[in-house]
């Protein structure tokens, strides 16, 4: 038996990126992102309830280089993953699928979380600068 040729799936590399699909998956992302930062949200309570040693080591730990990379991070997943939920609700009631929409919508959820996640650094830092 001879074997036949049937064509293949395309392949992703050769469909163009569109703001649709990139932004599902950062939504995507972003939520398993932040089911991560939870446990550090976590490790700041227990460390909270524990007294100042602990309350220490995590302090130190967050305010390390890496550990505010880090908290940068997981603020900047928080704020775009809230603005596209938000997004996803105005689209859940029927409103904003014509694709300028949809592009518009897109481009602002990225501008949004850009400026949010620059302001709400910038007043935690006032805050932790200030005590």
């Amino acid at each position: 038996m001879a074997t036949q040729q049937r064509p293949l799936s395309p392949h992703l590399q050769i469909y163009a990126k569109q703001i649709t699909s990139t932004m599902s998956i950062l939504h995507r992302m972003t939520g398993i992102v932040n089911a991560l930062g939870v446990l550090v949200l976590a490790w700041w309570l227990v460390a909270l309830a524990s007294g100042g040693e602990a309350y220490a080591q995590f302090i130190a730990v967050a305010g390390s280089l890496p550990g505010q990379v880090a908290l940068f991070g997981f603020a900047a997943t928080l704020v775009y993953h809230l603005l596209n939920g938000v997004r996803h609700l105005v689209w859940d009631m029927g409103l904003g699928f014509e694709i300028p929409q949809v592009y518009r919508s897109g481009y602002t959820v990225i501008a949004l979380a850009v400026v949010f996640t620059g302001l709400l650094w910038y007043a935690g830092l006032s805050v932790g600068g200030a005590a």
